[in-house]
């Protein structure tokens, strides 16, 4: 496991991360790609970050979930960069994706970070 990554997510929750980007894709906004994950955390903009497990190096996403533990924003991971790309609507494979309006998704994000919180034992 990279170092970043602070938690064990099953495929169910995978899964239903990835659906809730397709909808947040649809009918909200997202930010795609490290450096804008970053500036919307910074901001305060963020509702939901989604990294990537398969990023190397491993650095590059280092600093995302210790911003999101800062600025109480829930984050999750999928297995591949093309999955999360896919499912952002873009044709490239991406390392970390921000959403900054939850718009349809807004339920299922709730549940996922519901979910993370008991994941993390808070």
């Amino acid at each position: 496991m990279p170092g970043f990554v602070k938690f064990e997510v099953d495929k169910d929750l995978t899964q239903k991360t990835l659906e809730a980007i397709g909808l947040a894709k649809t009918s909200g906004k997202l930010r795609k790609g490290v450096n804008e994950t970053t500036k919307a955390l910074e901001r305060g903009i963020a509702k939901f970050v989604v990294m990537a497990v398969d990023v190397t190096p491993e650095e590059v996403l280092m600093h995302v979930p210790v911003i999101c533990e800062e600025k109480n924003v829930p984050y999750s991971y999928v297995v591949s960069k093309l999955e999360l790309g896919k499912a952002a609507g873009i044709e490239v494979p991406t390392s970390s994706i921000a959403v900054i309006e939850e718009g349809e998704a807004k339920k299922v994000i709730a549940e996922i970070a519901a979910k993370i919180k008991t994941l993390k034992g808070k």
